[in-house]
């Protein structure tokens, strides 16, 4: 497990993080420090991870990278922690559109998809 701290290459990305699972990364985005935890087996131990470095449960989204797909399927928005009926999300899914846009942003800011 590990939070991102600096840009990566896809291709880099790819070597490094797909540790559990052979063509998907598991990773926990906090959307309000604009951090991403990844690298585990579960999304439960990267969000606690980030709630050990001072996140904030409201602010975390589960999402699933698939690095060796184009840029379009890179990102899926779907997690069990991302079930919060008190944050009208009923369902895996990531629902509300302007949170998978900053979800994105973040994204961008830590992972160069060209290579």
């Amino acid at each position: 497990m590990e939070i991102l701290d600096k840009k990566i290459k896809k291709s880099e990305f790819a070597k490094k993080y797909l540790t559990y699972y052979e063509t998907i990364s598991k990773a926990v985005v906090d959307i309000e420090n604009e951090i991403i935890a990844v690298d585990s087996e579960l999304h439960s131990d990267l969000e606690a991870l980030l709630l050990e470095n001072g996140s904030q449960q409201k602010n975390l989204w589960g999402i699933n990278f698939y690095p060796l797909k184009e840029k379009i399927d890179f990102i899926e928005f779907t997690s069990l922690i991302n079930i919060r009926p008190h944050q009208n999300n009923r369902s895996m899914e990531v629902e509300n559109s302007e949170i998978k846009n900053k979800i994105i942003k973040i994204v961008d800011k830590f992972i160069e998809y060209g290579s």
